[in-house]
């Protein structure tokens, strides 16, 4: 179950993601999933270093970091994936 539940979340953090980046993000639907995951990854290590991984009610620390996480592979991600598409087809 923690497999479905990760997929989901970077699915969602995925697409959060793509609609904050301002301008047109390229790399298809399957990819932004799994930098949605990374970024959710990167940033439940962050939060647990920061000591907010687990705290009563709602974690909202630890979502905005996987939200900037998220925001920030997905960025890059989405770079990387037009560069080496680019010099594929060239």
């Amino acid at each position: 179950m923690g497999w479905l539940w990760a997929i989901i979340v970077g699915f969602v953090l995925g697409l959060l993601a793509k609609a904050i980046l301002p301008g047109k993000q390229h790399s298809p639907l399957w990819l932004t999933t799994v930098f949605g995951i990374i970024g959710a990854v990167i940033g439940n290590s962050l939060a647990a270093s920061f000591g907010i991984a687990e705290t009563r009610g709602i974690d909202w620390g630890r979502h905005a970091l996987q939200l900037v996480a998220a925001l920030v592979i997905v960025g890059l991600g989405d770079m990387l994936y037009v560069s080496l598409r680019g010099r594929r087809r060239a």
